[in-house]
């Protein structure tokens, strides 16, 4: 049986606070647990990416005391930007830094140097990584998340039910859809924003305003975050996932929403068209359009509300692209190989 420590972010199982990097490292600790590993779990309370010295101390105390030569899987929330804890590290443990978001700089640069592997949770990331930093290719290896089976969502005739889940930010880009939402409110929608409202308070109060202000704050439901099933329902009422991230490496909630066969809006950025990618017979299941966009946004949902044939067809490819999505086995078997490369380097 092999052994992995994996270092956490504190928060990994908040949920008031989730993310796709902590589901990801959720799923991946069971895999492998799963297949046999014995999973040494240390989760790190503390502001990262951004620690202070108290918990930039602990860290190296945790890596201190585990024994020379063990595999030590460590989430790049963590890792990318404390080298110097890292380093002195390196010779003795094997390192493997789960990149889901690159930070980019000479602090995440150096902080990789030190690391036996790189794990990186999507091709665009790696690409990126490998781009920016002095890599050797075969240090880095993809393994992107997976998503779970899910029944297919039934849709309205008029596509009306609009969803946006992501943490109230802007790099996820409220603000893009709220403005693109005004240029619509002429036709008949409703949209719920679920994730973390308060993340940065200032950006989420301005846009509750602007959304009273333009009188569509009985329309745009801010309901907070939402797990486990009450998620899968909200995910099974919708008709169109909208993901106006300025910025994204890998984008889960789209492979959520493909998996019930529901269409996507997305940005043409980072990885999201990857993620998006097409059914089968070359079809998009859903529409892109340039990041920080709201006239392209807003342009994109009065096509989707007012043609029923591109509803049907953005349906038609959603649900043959379901079935070609990977489920989460396959993303713990190739973190699994990682494991082991690294521990036999």
């Amino acid at each position: 049986m092999t052994a992995v420590h994996v270092v956490l972010p504190g928060d990994i199982d908040d949920p008031a606070d989730p993310s796709g990097g902590n589901a990801y490292d959720r799923h991946v600790c069971r895999g492998l647990a799963g297949r046999g590993w014995t999973v040494r779990e240390h989760q790190v309370p503390g502001g990262w990416p951004h620690p202070g010295p108290r918990e930039r101390a602990d860290l190296a105390g945790l890596l201190g005391g585990l024994p020379d030569g063990v595999p030590v899987l460590l989430d790049g929330l963590v890792a990318s930007t404390v080298p110097d804890v890292l380093a002195p590290h390196a010779a003795r443990l094997r390192l493997v830094i789960l990149v889901h978001l690159p930070i980019e700089g000479e602090t995440e640069a150096r902080s990789l140097a030190a690391a036996t592997a790189v794990v990186a949770t999507s091709e665009w990331t790696r690409d990126r990584l490998l781009d920016r930093y002095r890599l050797s290719p075969g240090r880095v290896t993809v393994a992107p998340p997976g998503v779970d089976p899910a029944p297919v969502a039934s849709g309205t005739p008029g596509g009306g039910r609009l969803l946006c889940v992501a943490a109230v930010t802007p790099v996820k880009g409220h603000d893009v859809l709220a403005a693109a939402l005004t240029e619509v409110a002429d036709l008949d929608w409703t949209c719920d924003w679920v994730g973390p409202p308060d993340r940065d308070r200032a950006f989420a109060d301005r846009l509750r305003a602007r959304l009273t202000a333009t009188g569509l704050g009985g329309r745009v439901r801010l309901t907070g975050p939402r797990t486990g099933p009450d998620l899968a329902a909200t995910y099974a009422a919708t008709d169109l996932l909208v993901a106006p991230s300025r910025r994204e490496t890998y984008g889960m909630v789209v492979t959520e929403a493909l998996a019930r066969g529901v269409p996507v809006l997305a940005s043409d950025t980072g990885g999201l068209p990857d993620t998006l990618g097409h059914a089968p017979g070359g079809d998009r299941p859903g529409l892109l359009v340039p990041p920080g966009d709201p006239g392209a946004t807003a342009a994109a949902l009065r096509r989707w509300l007012t043609d029923p044939g591109l509803r049907d067809r953005l349906r038609r490819a959603a649900r043959q692209r379901r079935h070609t999505l990977t489920g989460w086995p396959v993303t713990v078997d190739r973190l699994a190989t990682a494991l082991k490369e690294a521990t036999e380097a």
